[in-house]
């Protein structure tokens, strides 16, 4: 994360504003006509003080039950809309997926850890519906983009004992993933250097100040083998966040014992890595071998 430059946040602006058009964009023109999807906007999955937090959740046309994928957005924790991710949870729900796309609250508001506790609390909303939204409780996945990676790379990582749940919640339903896919994946806040203010908006301060915000705002550091799959992609030439970032936790799953790999995008970089159709197929065909039936332990644990 050293070499994150401060034009991260104002390039990010421009980064969000169209990426729902680019990703449908991305898949291939079909042979077929694509299966009927169902789509039910602006469900309210937790209530909190500053209002309801809403999903969208997009639905295959089949009766079910689905394996479930939380779909998190990018935009540095502080901007951004779920409807950025829509042609990935479409084409999702057209590959057999419930898909469900989640807003979060923003920094600086709301800083860290009130995006996890919202990304948690997402999860155990899926499992709370599964019936009503024909997912199988046992099989829930992650895909998420840039600081939507950070979030599906924590929820994958971390589980009740690390302090990250929302202590209001209801914790006796598991929040935990049965597979991640992430890009543009930032996982390790020690790296930022001492004194940099950039992520104090977010975090209460510089690393100097918020030592143990850093920590645990870093997927990295709960690394262990009880943590599901891992597929990370990142571009080549990504200045924003480095690739050595996504390969730090990789490389710490694989040590423990995880199936974990990752997909380098050929000369890209962050701000179109997350249009690039070899990225998402592979993507796309991890979460459709991890999640499949059999593929999993029968029971999710917290």
């Amino acid at each position: 994360m050293h070499r994150v430059i401060p034009l991260f946040f104002a390039l990010l602006f421009f980064f969000v504003a169209d990426i729902s058009a680019a990703i449908d964009a991305t898949e291939a023109t079909p042979k077929v006509p694509k299966p009927e999807i169902t789509v039910k906007y602006g469900q309210t999955y937790v209530e909190r003080e500053s209002g309801p937090l809403k999903a969208d959740v997009y639905m295959p046309a089949t009766p079910g039950p689905h394996p479930g994928v939380i779909v998190v957005h990018g935009g540095a924790w502080y901007m951004g809309t779920r409807a950025q991710l829509t042609g990935i949870a479409q084409r999702l729900a057209r590959e057999g997926f419930t898909a469900v796309a989640i807003s979060y609250r923003f920094a600086p508001k709301h800083k860290f850890p009130a995006q996890i506790e919202d990304c948690k609390a997402a999860v155990r909303w899926m499992r709370e519906q599964a019936e009503t939204w024909k997912i199988d409780p046992n099989r829930i996945g992650g895909f998420g983009y840039s600081a939507g990676a950070q979030l599906v790379t924590l929820l994958g990582t971390s589980d009740a004992a690390d302090g990250l749940e929302d202590p209001a919640a209801d914790n006796s339903v598991s929040t935990r993933l049965q597979a991640v896919a992430g890009g543009g994946t930032p996982s390790d806040f020690r790296l930022i250097p001492l004194d940099n203010s950039w992520l104090a908006f977010w975090l209460g301060g510089t690393r100097r100040d918020q030592p143990e915000q850093y920590r645990r705002a870093s997927p990295v550091v709960y690394a262990s083998e009880d943590d599901p799959p891992m597929f990370l992609f990142h571009g080549e030439n990504d200045q924003l966040v480095p690739l050595d970032s996504a390969q730090h936790l990789v490389d710490s799953l694989t040590n423990v014992g995880v199936p974990a790999e990752i997909y380098v995008a050929p000369k890209l970089g962050h701000n179109v890595t997350v249009f690039d159709r070899e990225s998402l197929n592979k993507s796309l065909a991890f979460l459709k071998k991890e999640l499949r039936p059999g593929a999993l332990p029968a029971q999710a644990t917290p």
